[in-house]
């Protein structure tokens, strides 16, 4: 499976950006695999930005909740996340996941998650 991200780059401060991740396969759309996106700021660990829940709905951060907003389009198997009112503190490599709940299989691999390789993501004053 891989999974690849875009649309990073620099923007201002209270500018928005939009990021897409696209899936191998339908992994997205599994029945035991949630999407994700994950931040890692520069010294900081990674964190959870943002998960689409089994119903479908989107579940955020603290720190991204009221700003950023996640979807899915099955059909592309693409994930995205939407970012407005960015400040310097969302300055990151952003990375989209999956992660199953039992070993998700393609290619003769199986794991119980998988990642993007990142995307990096400035905002400056």
């Amino acid at each position: 499976v891989q999974l690849v991200e875009s649309g990073g780059g620099s923007v201002e401060t209270g500018g928005s950006l939009s990021l897409s991740c696209v899936a191998s396969t339908k992994i997205f759309s599994d029945d035991y695999c949630k999407p994700y996106w994950y931040r890692q700021a520069p010294g900081k660990e990674r964190e959870l930005v943002a998960t689409i829940i089994r119903d479908g709905t989107s579940q955020y951060s603290d720190s991204s909740k009221g700003r950023f907003t996640m979807s899915h389009d099955n059909v592309k198997n693409t994930i995205y996340l939407q970012m407005t009112s960015l400040g310097l503190e969302d300055t990151a490599v952003y990375y989209c996941a999956a992660k199953c709940s039992k070993p998700y299989c393609s290619g003769g691999v199986c794991l119980f998650a998988y990642w993007g390789q990142g995307t990096q993501v400035t905002v400056s004053s």
